[in-house]
């Protein structure tokens, strides 16, 4: 199977972001926006292959999409963006 990268942009509402997952970007020397660009071109990052058809099918349904990425420190990260779109938060997997 050939994976095609989508460019497809949805609504993210509101950006907000833990201190933890802050932190980690930072002390990788990468910014936010690395990790939010992904996630709103449907480049889902290091999610198993039905999370990753999940999140395809949430561009059509709605629903909640996640994200999961790793930091140039090897510090996983998720990025979630709500069903109904109102906000879409940076996050480490344990502040969940």
């Amino acid at each position: 199977m050939i994976a095609v990268r989508k460019i497809v942009s949805f609504p993210m509402g509101k950006v907000v972001a833990t201190p933890g997952a802050l932190s980690a970007v930072l002390e990788a020397e990468q910014t936010p926006i690395e990790f939010l660009d992904r996630h709103s071109q449907c480049d889902w990052g290091e999610v198993c292959g039905d999370d990753w058809e999940v999140n395809d099918q949430s561009l059509i349904d709605g629903t909640r999409i996640l994200s999961a990425y790793r930091t140039k420190t090897d510090v996983r990260i998720w990025v979630i963006t709500e069903a109904d779109r109102s906000s879409t938060c940076i996050l480490l997997p344990e502040e969940y």
